[in-house]
């Protein structure tokens, strides 16, 4: 998987709502942004912290009209156990979002997250509505992501996307000043950057 190239496509089963139903990641191209969250298994102690955080803010990610996906190695029933396990016992009850069974490791093989233990790096991706990875990240097993950073940095490529011509800089946050992505052009914000700083 490259930024820019088309994600992997692949069908599979997932959970939400207690439900057990099929998952295809191109049914959403063309209608919503993905996540997809790859966590290395169910019941881990780093992945239901990262997990419930997304699923408390999931408002945030649908107003940007992203769809999130979790993706383990475990099987669907592995995954209907989290998801009746009360987040006391370190479960995930109440998930807003599908997690998604790869028992076979096929789709952690295809976007690379597959590690010699047969589990799955903690990977992230963001796919946009045309099924192009636009972003992804890979963390250290015991090392948490933000979901500040995520929906920051998802909102900064839906805002490139919509505005051609125009980049975010260094810790843009929805609302700050852009610069132009043309190298001349560019030279505005500058000015306006370090102007403002002498005065």
């Amino acid at each position: 998987p490259q930024i820019g190239k088309m994600a992997p496509n692949f069908l599979t089963i997932g959970v939400y709502r207690n439900q057990l139903g099929k998952i295809r990641l191109s049914d959403y191209f063309g209608k919503k942004y993905v996540v997809l969250i790859f966590y290395p298994a169910n019941f881990t102690s780093v992945s239901p912290t990262e997990l419930i955080r997304v699923s408390d803010r999931i408002s945030e990610f649908r107003k940007l009209s992203t769809q999130i996906l979790a993706i383990s190695v475990d099987s669907p029933f592995s995954h209907l156990h989290y998801l009746l396990s009360k987040r006391i016992q370190g479960g995930l009850d109440q998930l807003n979002y599908p997690l998604i069974s790869d028992l076979n490791q096929s789709i952690t093989n295809k976007y690379k997250l597959l590690t010699n233990d047969g589990l799955s790096f903690p990977g992230l991706f963001i796919i946009d509505k045309e099924g192009i990875i636009q972003y992804y990240t890979v963390n250290n097993l015991l090392c948490g992501r933000s979901v500040n950073e995520l929906l920051r940095i998802l909102k900064s490529i839906q805002y490139v996307k919509e505005n051609p011509g125009q980049a975010c800089p260094v810790d843009w946050k929805y609302g700050d000043e852009v610069l132009y992505s043309h190298p001349l052009k560019s030279k505005i914000y500058f000015k306006t950057l370090y102007y403002n700083k002498k005065n």
